[in-house]
């Protein structure tokens, strides 16, 4: 499809400049011999090994579903996303190890002024770098390019810090800033992994997207007919840039096979006027029963046996309830 090769293109070039800018930061660390200038070297590896473990997930999302992966193959980008939070965990614990280490063994700087150039430089790439990839991820609702350019953003952030302490430490001399610099970084980019991973694991174990259901519960009140009695059970999975959608409706009881895929073709297309092209959405009819009546909105039914009370209004802990908790 157009938008994977897209994406595929930008990741492409995102690995393409991360490849030049650890060059850039290595040559840094090797003029001044900086361990703060060395724990943004240790994050680029991190930036381009990840990028190519996006690159490579993003060439499997794009493949078609199949028979044996008939959800497609979107979950890939989550194991990507896994593996980069990982990546950055451990280059966080290697930075603060060397912090450490530099805080008992200090090391004799040069050229800081030409390191903090160059690092400076590349921390401004880097945002550029990972605002475009939020951009085109957000496009094409892609969780790799969002995770990789969150990353890259937060690598910048970390730079302007950097840069200051750098900065500090060419004007008063004291070698101890150096390693006191690292520790704070390196503690900033393990919660940053860490983070990462909450969510990707999070997304691997399906769990329920609130912010996803409130919006999908938006959705149901604005339009609601006065047919649809009760929708329940409702479930948005997202695989890839896809969405799985699952919930039960009850229509009247008295409506035929196709008056009730009238109804749920409906129900279909409001939802995907308002998700990204890419749904699949099953809905599972129920008939309506006597308990319904007082709060069905029907005025022409002919089978009512209970006045008309009161509208029973979507709620999202009524839409997402499982038959069992009805029960």
């Amino acid at each position: 499809m157009r938008e994977d090769r897209i994406k595929i293109k930008v990741q492409k070039r995102i690995v393409l400049i991360s490849v030049l800018l650890l060059c850039g930061k290595f040559f840094a660390f090797w003029v001044t011999n900086s361990v703060g200038i060395l724990t943004d070297a240790l994050e680029s590896i991190v930036n381009v090994v990840a990028g190519l473990i996006s690159l490579y997930s993003l060439n499997v999302a794009a493949k078609p579903r199949d028979a044996d992966h008939p959800f497609g193959h979107g979950k890939v980008e989550l194991i990507s996303a896994s593996t980069e939070g990982i990546l950055i965990f451990l280059a966080g614990l290697a930075i603060i190890y060397e912090g450490i280490r530099r805080l008992f063994y200090p090391s004799l700087l040069e050229k800081l002024d030409v390191g903090i150039m160059l690092v400076a430089l590349a921390g401004a790439v880097n945002y550029v770098l990972g605002w475009y990839s939020i951009r085109v991820g957000r496009k094409y609702d892609s969780i790799a390019l969002i995770a990789g350019g969150k990353h890259l953003q937060s690598d910048t952030y970390s730079t302007i810090g950097l840069v200051s302490g750098l900065l500090l430490l060419y004007w008063t001399g004291v070698t101890r800033i150096d390693s006191i610099l690292a520790l704070i970084f390196g503690f900033i980019i393990v919660r940053t992994g860490i983070l990462i991973l909450r969510k990707t694991i999070a997304n691997l174990m399906d769990k329920a997207d609130m912010k996803l259901l409130k919006y999908m519960l938006s959705l149901l009140v604005i339009n609601r007919r006065e047919d649809w009695i009760d929708i329940q059970e409702v479930k948005v999975l997202k695989y890839g840039n896809a969405y799985f959608i699952d919930c039960n409706l009850t229509l009247p009881w008295y409506y035929n096979i196709r008056k009730g895929h009238a109804v749920c073709a409906e129900v279909g297309k409001v939802i995907a006027e308002k998700f990204p092209e890419h749904i699949r959405l099953n809905i599972h009819t129920d008939p309506c029963k006597e308990n319904h009546c007082p709060h069905c909105m029907l005025t022409d039914c002919g089978y009512r046996l209970h006045s008309f009370v009161d509208i029973k209004e979507f709620t999202l802990r009524k839409i997402t309830e499982t038959e069992e908790a009805i029960v």
